[in-house]
């Protein structure tokens, strides 16, 4: 897999296209839960967009990685996913290490935050995060904040 990581000017209009398709097909789509997917935060000047290319050269795994500020008080990463037909193969654990090489990178003094959706504790946890929230619900899918800290 080859990894692209740009800002949201450098994202030609086919990679804009194609990525806020794939959002809406797992987010919206695949998991039945209609809610506002652009939020104005991919356009913000510090958000970094990474995209997981396959050997056709098409987005199928991605991330967003947002500035401390934005939806925490530390970096956070969202928006986190893996295309259906190509899930398994470890693409998501390989997407969440770059996503965090990312984040420790560009703010290095910040930890790292994600809102993970409850039944992926396990495996964020197998990155280093630890959850600090209690299971809350949002647009009615449990999830958890979890952190990972700033090494």
């Amino acid at each position: 897999m080859q990894w692209k990581n740009v800002t949201f000017s450098q994202l030609t209009l086919d990679e804009l296209y194609e990525l806020l398709k794939l959002r809406v097909d797992v987010f919206v789509v695949e998991q039945n839960c209609p809610y506002p997917e652009l939020d104005d935060k991919d356009r913000l000047a510090d958000s970094r967009h990474l995209m997981g290319l396959n050997d056709d050269g098409k987005i199928v795994a991605y991330a967003r990685i947002l500035a401390p500020g934005v939806s925490y008080s530390d970096s956070s990463i969202g928006r986190v996913l893996v295309k259906q037909e190509a899930r398994g193969g470890g693409k998501a654990a390989q997407l969440m290490k770059q996503a965090i090489e990312i984040a420790a990178q560009t703010w290095p003094e910040h930890n790292i935050q994600v809102g993970a959706q409850a039944y992926l504790t396990g495996f964020y946890e197998s990155l280093g995060f630890k959850t600090v929230s209690n299971v809350y619900l949002e647009d009615d899918i449990p999830h958890v904040d979890m952190l990972l800290a700033s090494t």
